[in-house]
């Protein structure tokens, strides 16, 4: 009697035979190392959400209270109508607009130069290409004065539109698309071409629709940048009623021998998060596809 050795054959797409159990006793292990590791993150600001809701007096003597406490609406009331030196909800608005402002602007003017870059031919556009490239390295610390100057020339003091446009260029945004732009086939234009679509047409039925994740992901990245501004909103406002949120709250914290309210500024501060939350987790979707998805 012979004996036959039976062998197994795995099958595409399934794990080999002993992968499951290894992967099983390291996926707990994992899962517990990213608990942890949120837990950790987090922690500080379940802090300053227990700051907001509490008095003053249980702050500053220790221990520090874990739990909420009762005073959740009336820290946030001070501060969303009172403040400081100006409410919070303006401030909130300041940033808004600004936030928004320098988001939509980079899109908008970041789409149309890499637009004319990759699809219209004219002398030198390669060298305008590069010369756009190279103000990466031009940050607005580094031509903060002469931009002062200009923006004070037109009269754009204590503006949304001395906030917004000096900051609307974006190299990288151009960089981005102009890369994006590249990858389309020529002969989807030649088609638009053929049915008698002009340059703008185009544009607005086939390159945006396209670029639709690529846009969510950068709006996020922008937004933030533009909700997180804090030398250029200081430099160029006086008037308190512009002030962002940004420096809200760091005019909240005392000069000298005064008592800072921490509880305000705890609940300023939780205030200062919650757009920019809404905004990533709003777009989750949008933004990893437009940063992980391959097929365009």
């Amino acid at each position: 009697m012979t004996t036959q050795t039976v062998k197994t054959v795995p099958v595409p797409g399934e794990p080999a035979p002993g992968m499951v159990e290894k992967r099983g006793s390291t996926l707990w292990l994992t899962h517990a190392l990213m608990i942890l590791g949120v837990l950790f993150i987090f922690f500080p600001i379940w802090l300053a959400f227990v700051a907001s809701t509490v008095t003053q007096p249980e702050i500053v003597k220790p221990p520090m209270p874990l739990v909420p406490g009762s005073h959740f609406f009336e820290n946030y009331r001070s501060a969303l109508f009172s403040g400081v030196n100006v409410p919070v909800a303006t401030m909130l608005f300041n940033s808004l607009v600004m936030a928004l402002g320098i988001a939509i602007g980079k899109i908008a003017i970041s789409l149309l130069s890499a637009f004319a870059i990759v699809y219209f031919r004219f002398p030198g556009r390669t060298t305008f290409f590069w010369l756009i490239f190279i103000t990466l390295m031009l940050p607005v610390e580094v031509r903060i004065v002469p931009t002062y100057e200009v923006v004070a020339g037109f009269g754009m003091l204590n503006s949304y539109s001395g906030l917004i446009f000096p900051l609307i260029a974006s190299a990288t945004a151009t960089f981005l698309f102009r890369q994006f732009f590249m990858t389309i086939p020529d002969e989807l234009a030649e088609a638009a071409r053929v049915d008698g679509a002009r340059p703008m047409r185009f544009f607005f039925d086939i390159i945006i629709p396209m670029s639709r994740t690529n846009i969510a992901a950068l709006f996020v990245i922008l937004f933030i940048y533009g909700w997180n501004q804090y030398l250029w909103p200081l430099l160029i406002t006086t008037d308190p009623s512009m002030n962002t949120i940004v420096m809200g709250i760091k005019q909240m914290f005392p000069s000298g021998d005064d008592t800072a309210d921490w509880p305000v500024i705890m609940a300023t501060s939780i205030l200062a998060m919650v757009p920019p939350v809404i905004v990533v987790i709003s777009m989750q979707k949008l933004f990893i596809s437009g940063l992980v998805d391959s097929e365009k």
